[in-house]
């Protein structure tokens, strides 16, 4: 409790002493309190010659949950989900190498090669069961993860996850298949609104000024992210022929307005898969456990008790 106070009141002292002055440090106090709140701390290991960045919480004995965020994003994307599981679960969300403040290495980022990294990542820790959760392209890596590791894999949640071709093509699918510029990489600082307003059904209040630093960070990332992106689509690993490899129980959590990835992947999905669970959220977007995080944690609590039973 003496921790998160102090946390408050560093938030509060910053904003008093310079808002628009010191977006970088108004953030990174925001994330420290996100951070106590949610009982994480923040770590970094070397791994391969990489330098990982990740937060943990919660019982080093009890089961771990590892957290895989999406393209662009990186392991804040699960602070306000993460502490609905702290008290219960050994809590782990990592910075994929390419992203967040872990090594962005001169390599390939196809999702097989993501996988090997978080393999490496999970051994370098100990890690021999896990519950995989993650988003967009980090469910993409988790379900590839669960169908080469069935062995390490006690679930597996996949929200929104990429790596299936849907039967109803996403607005982001349409986009790119027209030629107009891709609405997850920012190039200019209106960009980032647009961004929002493509993930998100209600996007997350922000200040301006916030706004405007997460836009300039995210311009500096531009080519980088451009050429993850095209190693994402030109050296695509799809899932429909790994899914029926995944033993674990997995979890099909979508927003049912979700412009980046269709809800209709699920169809593709369930058949495939040897104990699906399913739960589309009404009026929700691209990122359900950022712009719903409460009811997201309800949803998969209920799905790991039903494991767990």
């Amino acid at each position: 409790m003496k921790k998160l106070l102090l946390a408050l009141l560093l938030v509060i002292g910053v904003t008093a002493a310079g808002l628009y002055a010191f977006p970088a440090a108004l953030l990174a106090s925001a994330q420290y309190l996100e951070r106590q709140i949610a009982g994480l701390s923040s770590e970094q290991l070397e791994v391969a010659n990489l330098s990982i960045h990740y937060y943990e919480g919660g019982p080093s004995d009890a089961e771990t949950l590892l957290m895989i965020h999406g393209f662009g994003a990186n392991k804040d994307n699960w602070l306000r989900f993460a502490r609905h599981f702290t008290e219960r679960y050994h809590v782990i969300a990592l910075d994929l190498p390419g992203f967040g403040n872990s090594s962005q290495p001169h390599a390939s980022y196809d999702v097989g090669s993501q996988v090997e990294r978080v393999m490496a990542f999970t051994q370098a820790l100990g890690i021999k069961k896990l519950h995989l959760i993650g988003n967009s392209m980090g469910g993409h890596i988790s379900a590839l993860y669960a169908a080469r590791y069935p062995e390490q894999v006690l679930s597996v949640a996949l929200f929104d996850n990429a790596g299936v071709t849907a039967p109803q093509k996403s607005e982001l699918a349409e986009r790119l298949e027209h030629g107009d510029r891709n609405p997850l990489i920012v190039k200019e600082p209106e960009d980032f609104n647009r961004l929002l307003d493509f993930v998100f059904v209600e996007a997350p209040p922000l200040p301006t000024v916030l706004k405007d630093y997460l836009a300039e960070q995210a311009i500096a990332q531009r080519d980088h992210y451009e050429m993850i992106f095209d190693h994402l689509r030109n050296r695509y690993i799809p899932l429909e022929p790994e899914l029926p490899k995944i033993q674990a129980p997995t979890l099909l959590l979508w927003g049912d307005k979700d412009k980046v990835l269709d809800v209709s992947s699920i169809q593709v999905m369930q058949p495939l898969l040897r104990k699906p669970s399913v739960v589309i959220m009404e009026s929700c977007g691209h990122a359900p456990m950022i712009e719903r995080p409460e009811e997201t944690a309800y949803h998969y609590q209920a799905f790991l008790d039903s494991v767990d039973g």
